[in-house]
């Protein structure tokens, strides 16, 4: 990144954290709030993005996995054909790309909004398993799963027994998401106090890139 590029990230960040409150990145009500709102206007509604700063990065990563979530149950479709099915492989494989590169915005955010705001980590701070971005990521499948979980429930056409099973299924899966969101808000709050740090874990996805996937180089040198 060039200096002129960080400059303007700084500036972006310094703006943002101007016009919001620090505790309120912090608070991971909102973001999985945007989650859920967003998986059932989206079910309505086109694809859309109405938030700005850390939120509307949080929105586009939550975009990806939506779009790979219905790819996926196009590519199930006992009546998916062979081309049919190649363009949904094709689609998933692109989405999921943009869906790791958005993870990896998240986090690319959060360090610069900590250096921004001059946080130090201390000397015996260590790193977490997990970054923020992977557990935003993370929620965000699960405000999915939750979203059409619940579909299962509410189906007028379904035994009594499978709506029983959806409905332990569900039960699960909000526990989860609980457990979830409140490891995400501890893990927030101890790298903006210093007590974790952070870093950015590339993915460095090779199936996509033409010069790391073996069988398109060699097709390229053939």
């Amino acid at each position: 990144m060039s200096i002129k590029s960080k400059s303007a990230a700084s500036d972006f960040i310094a703006a943002t954290f101007a016009a919001v409150d620090l505790r309120q990145l912090v608070e991971v009500a909102e973001l999985v709030e945007l989650q859920q709102a967003t998986v059932a206007r989206w079910h309505r509604e086109p694809l859309d993005n109405r938030y700005g700063g850390f939120h509307g990065l949080v929105c586009q990563q939550h975009q990806y996995n939506y779009a790979l979530w219905h790819e996926e149950d196009m590519a199930r479709s006992p009546e998916a054909g062979d081309m049919r099915i190649a363009a949904v492989k094709r689609a998933i494989d692109r989405y999921n790309q943009q869906r790791n590169d958005a993870i990896e915005k998240l986090d690319d955010f959060l360090v610069a909004a900590v250096a921004t705001l001059g946080i130090v980590a201390q000397p015996e701070a260590k790193l977490n398993t997990e970054t923020p971005g992977s557990t935003i990521d993370r929620l965000s499948i699960l405000a999915l799963r939750i979203y059409h979980m619940q579909e299962q429930v509410e189906r007028a056409d379904a035994t009594s027994e499978h709506v029983a099973k959806a409905e332990h299924r569900l039960a699960i899966l909000r526990e989860q998401h609980r457990d979830l969101s409140s490891a995400l808000a501890d893990l927030l709050a101890d790298i903006f106090a210093g007590r974790k740090r952070l870093k950015v874990y590339r993915q460095f996805k090779m199936y996509n890139d033409p010069s790391l996937n073996p069988y398109l180089y060699a097709k390229q040198a053939a």
